[in-house]
């Protein structure tokens, strides 16, 4: 069973119509029996960091997390998902992540020329030893949209990269968990490959 973590966060529909196209069966919840017992957890999102750790605060939802990572259940973040697995995010200050990975979120800088958020299709550069990713070509093209992004404080956790005003790091993952900046069930046949290399883990 995959699990997708409900914490009132944009965007989990079309996760789960993604796994569902996949042939997964995921259940949307926030019930912590139903996620400890998951073979998979995805933490997707769309929105603002400091109100999504409120929610996970608030539905008990980081001890969960946290005894996922200790029990090795495969833990996905995507997009805020990815940025709350880490320390702090300057979007707001004074509130921490759940510090999964090390590593901060900043603001894109603002650039003449260019929008923020980076919203659209841009090329990420791939970890030839990522798992999450394997398969995908260098070069690949997925679907963005922030304002904020990750720098990573190890280099080795970095999955992928890509760059728009500044180096981003695109994709991170570390033993059981695995995080993207980009939307995979939004980049097409490339992401939908990633989701399926997440459930085949």
């Amino acid at each position: 069973m995959i699990a997708i973590v409900d914490y009132d966060a944009g965007n989990i529909k079309s996760v789960e119509k993604a796994l569902k196209f996949l042939g997964g069966e995921p259940v949307v919840t926030r019930e912590t029996e139903v996620l400890l017992r998951a073979d998979k957890v995805i933490v997707p999102g769309v929105g603002a960091f400091g109100g999504a750790m409120e929610k996970l605060h608030q539905y008990g939802l980081v001890d969960v997390l946290h005894k996922l990572v200790s029990e090795e259940t495969p833990l996905l973040g995507i997009c805020l998902g990815l940025q709350l697995f880490f320390e702090d995010s300057e979007e707001t200050e004074g509130v921490g992540g759940l510090s999964i990975l090390p590593g901060k979120i900043v603001r894109i800088p603002e650039r003449e020329g260019f929008k923020i958020p980076h919203m659209g299709w841009n090329s990420i550069e791939v970890n030839p030893a990522s798992r999450l990713l394997k398969g995908i070509e260098d070069g690949s093209y997925v679907y963005f949209v922030h304002s904020y992004y990750l720098q990573a404080a190890r280099k080795e956790d970095v999955a992928a990269r890509t760059n728009y005003i500044v180096d981003i790091d695109a994709a991170a993952e570390r033993g059981n968990v695995f995080a993207t900046q980009f939307h995979p069930e939004k980049s097409g046949e490339v992401g939908l490959n990633i989701l399926r290399n997440f459930m085949n883990l």
